[in-house]
């Protein structure tokens, strides 16, 4: 799935040669040529890059800045400020108030991209270090919280682990033996169809994201997108 980016600019040449060459490059696009569009389109969808300008018709590009940072749902969204603003001063305000990239204009689209693909390796890096992320369920493992459209399941130690596995393996057959050794330990002798048990109030559990396990046959399971 491409990645979204949203640029909030409102000259139409800037907004015409970044949008050409990030979806030259693989990206979805939004363009916003003032805050309350992009504020707007923020309530329905959050994208994974914003670039933005500093001078808007209707709010400050720095102002923009301070509210996503200051906001739980935005704060880690990579913004990468694209600016006429030269001075020194603007550029350590900006990167003081949480901005992770700053650009000038007139800028090089060969720059621009790679700004952008640097900015998204090490979000994406960070992310996949503590969050695991598939459709509608969302896994925080340093807090250990798994949160389904929204809401936040209970789930038992057991539950949990399975999940993990599947969510840390999208994609790849699991096979039953992997999940007996390392959930309930090699040394147990129970019979393998507690995994079975487990595995279907899991998919209970997780409601219509439960549909994403998938049974392989006469090998285990598996999480697929």
């Amino acid at each position: 799935m491409a990645l979204l980016i949203y640029v909030v600019e409102d000259d139409r040449n800037i907004c015409e040669i970044e949008s050409y060459a990030l979806k030259n490059n693989g990206y979805k696009v939004e363009i916003f040529p003032n805050a309350e569009s992009f504020y707007e389109k923020m309530e329905q969808h959050k994208p994974d890059l914003i670039l933005l300008d500093v001078m808007l018709p209707d709010e400050d590009g720095f102002h923009i800045l301070q509210k996503l940072r200051s906001n739980r749902e935005t704060r880690d969204i990579p913004v990468l400020m694209v600016t006429a603003k030269s001075t020194e001063i603007d550029k350590v305000r900006g990167l003081d108030m949480g901005a992770d990239d700053y650009l000038t204009k007139p800028f090089g689209v060969m720059e621009l991209i790679s700004r952008v693909k640097a900015l998204l390796r090490r979000s994406h890096r960070s992310v996949q270090q503590n969050e695991l992320v598939l459709d509608g369920i969302y896994m925080n493992l340093d807090n250990h919280v798994v949160n389904v459209n929204g809401e936040v399941l209970e789930l038992t130690y057991k539950e949990y682990e399975l999940c993990r596995m599947l969510m840390q393996n999208i994609g790849n057959a699991i096979p039953r033996e992997k999940f007996m050794t390392r959930i309930w330990g090699a040394d147990y002798e129970g019979e393998s169809r507690t995994l079975d048990m487990h595995i279907k109030t899991l998919r209970k559990k997780l409601g219509d994201q439960g549909s994403h396990i998938k049974t392989v046959r006469n090998v285990g399971y598996r999480m697929e997108e």
